[in-house]
């Protein structure tokens, strides 16, 4: 009996991206969806086109770039919307448009204050729409946990027959426990008998995604939406490494299933995410957490040297994570051996990007005795983020004496000028970012801030992440720096924070038509 293989719809890019915190730059979107390509996701949710012209540029890059996996964006049931879904996605190899609109009653009385005639209307004409661009069109009950089955079916009738090939069926607020998707999922594949994919979307609002998706599948489901580590908005979306792992182990009760996951990518996918974002898998997150194969226990600790499989599960290797934090490189290594080492780590750069990447390899070469994996995806994600340098630190010295007022001389290039100036502050941080200010005319309010030791040892790099507003009625700009010195690597996360804000001001337009851009 041949085996049913279950499509992984990842949306990362789009459901992730949303969690607080979590905004990405085009090239950053771009080496994500590579890595999602070669992780062997079935469908790539590249973004939301119309949500601004930042990710309708990065739906179309990531169009051009990835072969082997369908490139989709989501479009609310608007034309304009749809339009801007199916022109960016017009240069991809395989091309999906992901529309949706609300079927509950609570959504459809107080959000879009329509009628379940007009929200039929409305989504027949999306469907049609989006198939004059492209023939795979996914079509979404946002709101499908709480919607009234006769409706879903009523409506999932009138799509079919305008042209959607996927019904996705979202517990978007994740209130819905197992039996209860796993019942819906199930009448529903049962009706559709074949005339289209069935898909769930599962939030972890109560920690059952990862359960959720699970039941979903014995139920009939054969699309599952996640992310990677469970990104997402409020607590997130159902994991994809954790669903894709308990599929491939739990063959007795899904061996007739089987997913497109290379395996052995998903602690690289995890990690380049991490960093990236900034947001850290918890300690003990299932799977790809720092504790995930940590023994502490005397008892565990004696089963695992009699027999790992004792207390173990799952085998590092088999989801691409070295136990031993793999020394990499030197100072005496040359370009070719960095680019490859980048390339077996998940990084494609360009030859520009290569370079600068290298210097700065080399400089922390001189300065760091060892140098290890994490260090070298510290360095690639530090490039990528501070791509666009409207202002470019040069210089840093700093003045924090008990006894006195801690003070900061920084020198910045912009349109290829040096200014230099000094300021006071609170604190050490307080007097950099408020030099930075005086020398930019920029007044930055500062949100959040965390810094994270990259490797191990005394000399290793401080990871600073901000999270910064510029202007109260646009979102909160992230920054990332990378230093062996914690506020040479604060200083950078802020530029970074402040170039971020300049290249996308103007960028970022008002959306139009009933609110909401979640699934």
């Amino acid at each position: 009996m041949s085996k049913e293989t279950i499509k992984i719809f990842d949306t990362t890019l789009r459901d992730g991206e949303q969690s607080p915190g979590a905004s990405m730059n085009t090239e950053e979107k771009i080496q994500i969806a590579s890595q999602l390509e070669r992780l062997g996701v079935d469908i790539i949710e590249a973004g939301f086109a119309a949500a601004s012209l930042g990710d309708f540029d990065a739906i179309s890059k990531i169009s051009q770039r990835v072969t082997n996996s369908t490139v989709c964006s989501l479009a609310r049931a608007i034309d304009s919307d749809i339009k801007a879904a199916g022109d960016a996605i017009a240069s991809a190899k395989m091309q999906r448009i992901h529309t949706f609109i609300a079927t509950s009653p609570i959504h459809m009385e107080h959000k879009l204050k329509m009628s379940s005639d007009e929200v039929i209307a409305r989504a027949v004409r999306a469907v049609e729409y989006a198939r004059s661009f492209v023939d795979d069109v996914e079509f979404s009950c946002e709101d499908a946990g709480r919607s009234e089955m006769s409706f879903l079916k009523e409506i999932t009738d009138a799509v079919i027959e305008a042209g959607a090939t996927t019904i996705n069926l979202p517990d978007t607020v994740g209130f819905r426990l197992p039996q209860e998707i796993g019942a819906m999922v199930k009448e529903m594949s049962q009706y559709t008998k074949g005339r289209a994919i069935i898909s769930v979307h599962n939030h972890n609002d109560l920690g059952l995604g990862v359960a959720n998706s699970l039941e979903s599948v014995i139920n009939g489901a054969r699309q599952i939406e996640c992310t990677i580590n469970g990104l997402g908005e409020r607590a997130g979306n159902a994991a994809l490494e954790e669903i894709v792992m308990a599929l491939k182990l739990r063959s007795d009760i899904f061996g007739d299933y089987v997913t497109n996951i290379n395996t052995k990518e998903i602690y690289p996918s995890s990690r380049l995410i991490a960093n990236i974002t900034g947001i850290e898998p918890q300690p003990n997150k299932a799977i790809v957490g720092k504790n995930a194969f940590a023994h502490e226990s005397g008892i565990h600790q004696d089963g695992m040297l009699k027999n790992k499989s004792t207390y173990e599960i799952i085998r590092p290797e088999d989801i691409g994570l070295d136990i031993e934090d793999t020394l990499v490189l030197g100072k005496h290594s040359g370009r070719a051996a960095f680019k490859d080492k980048l390339s077996k780590l998940g990084f494609t750069l360009d030859d520009d990007e290569l370079n600068r990447a290298f210097e700065r390899f080399k400089e922390l070469a001189d300065k760091k005795k060892e140098i290890y994996d994490d260090d070298i995806r510290a360095l690639a994600t530090s490039q990528m983020a501070n791509v666009t340098k409207i202002f470019e630190l040069v210089s840093l010295q700093i003045m924090d004496c008990s006894n006195g007022v801690p003070s900061s001389a920084i020198t910045i290039r912009h349109n290829d000028q040096e200014i230099t100036d000094a300021g006071i502050g609170d604190g050490t941080m307080d007097a950099i970012f408020k030099t930075i200010d005086r020398i930019s005319g920029y007044q930055g309010r500062l949100m959040e801030y965390r810094v994270k030791s990259v490797s191990k040892g005394k000399d290793a790099l401080a990871n600073v992440t901000v999270k910064v507003t510029f202007n109260e009625n646009q979102p909160a700009m992230i920054g990332h720096g990378l230093s062996l010195d914690t506020m040479l690597a604060s200083a950078r996360a802020y530029i970074g924070a402040l170039n971020s804000y300049l290249s996308m001001e103007g960028m970022l337009k008002l959306r139009g038509g009933d609110s909401g851009d979640t699934i």
